[in-house]
């Protein structure tokens, strides 16, 4: 039974999808990566800790997953956004189909969304919270609320008050 996942922004913006991972819920930063390969190297690394992954190449989970591809011992994105997860995973190195690597690690995913219309907004409008939820029903109005919730970091500001620019 496909399950219903819906993407929310903190500032309203919903995105509704079809859920491939884990049943539940996930918030963070919404972030997004570019590149055409290397999706299980990104979900490991510990720079996407506490963001929402969004992969903005087409097609995400064509080689599957193995054990020498993770930059670490644990996925550290809170989320994934794709847009297609294709019906089977086909490479020799492969151990595990994306959907069931991201159920193992229970990680929250969304497919079947406008990545492109996702990056653009992000671009266009600044860093954004989110909230992916998987499941039955989901709520919209709790993934409102959930990624209004999420704590900014702090920001830093460098060189006020005078020119700290060096010429060389």
């Amino acid at each position: 039974m496909i399950k219903s996942a819906l993407l929310v922004l903190e500032d309203g913006t919903q995105f509704h999808g079809r859920a491939i991972g884990a049943t539940g819920t996930a918030v963070g930063e919404v972030v997004f990566n570019t590149s055409m390969t290397g999706y299980q190297e990104i979900l490991t690394d510990p720079s996407y800790s506490r963001q929402i992954v969004t992969l903005t190449y087409p097609h995400i989970g064509n080689v599957g997953t193995n054990a020498a591809d993770e930059e670490s011992s644990q996925v550290h994105a809170q989320g994934l956004v794709i847009r297609d997860l294709p019906l089977i995973a086909s490479n020799f190195r492969s151990t595990e189909d994306l959907s069931s690597y991201l159920k193992r690690h229970n990680i929250v995913a969304i497919a079947d969304i406008d990545t492109r219309k996702l990056t653009r907004l992000l671009r266009e409008k600044g860093a954004q919270n989110g909230c992916i939820i998987a499941g039955d029903s989901p709520d919209a109005q709790l993934a409102l609320e959930k990624s209004e919730s999420v704590p900014r970091p702090e920001r830093h500001g460098f060189g006020e008050g005078s020119d700290h620019r060096r010429n060389l």
